[in-house]
């Protein structure tokens, strides 16, 4: 699978924005590069645990964006946020709880599990607050 590259497409237009999703799209791209190179169950865990526990962070960080400049859709995007992590911790419980190798569908799931949210509900986020900062 080829790795996600950022460009402006993903661009939400918030820079603070902007700049954690690069990161998540590194910590992917990273998580990508292992399964095809063939390294370790736990290494590959370690790598999800890393992409969860930092889109936990970024999100709390839209919250606190939402919660000051009062974005009207903040209990909607929320609501996905909370979706959006627990079907990702379904997915690191699934892989960690059987003998079930991590693989390219696991990938496939975490490129559209990243990509649509920042190109829907974040879209939406990022014009709101380009035009109240």
């Amino acid at each position: 699978m080829k790795d996600l590259v950022w460009d402006n497409v993903l661009s939400v237009g918030v820079d603070e924005i902007d700049d954690d999703h690069r990161k998540l799209i590194h910590i992917f791209n990273i998580l990508n590069h292992a399964l095809t190179q063939g390294e370790s169950k736990e290494y590959l865990a370690a790598t999800l645990t890393e992409l969860v526990n930092c889109t936990v962070w970024h999100f709390s960080h839209e919250e606190r964006l939402m919660l000051k400049h009062r974005y009207p859709e903040l209990t909607e995007h929320k609501t996905e946020h909370q979706e959006l992590i627990q079907s990702a911790l379904e997915l690191q419980q699934e892989i960690m709880a059987s003998n079930k190798a991590f693989s390219e569908e696991h990938i496939q799931f975490l490129e559209r599990w990243l990509t649509e949210h920042i190109l829907t509900a974040d879209g939406r986020l990022g014009a709101y607050l380009s035009h109240v900062m």
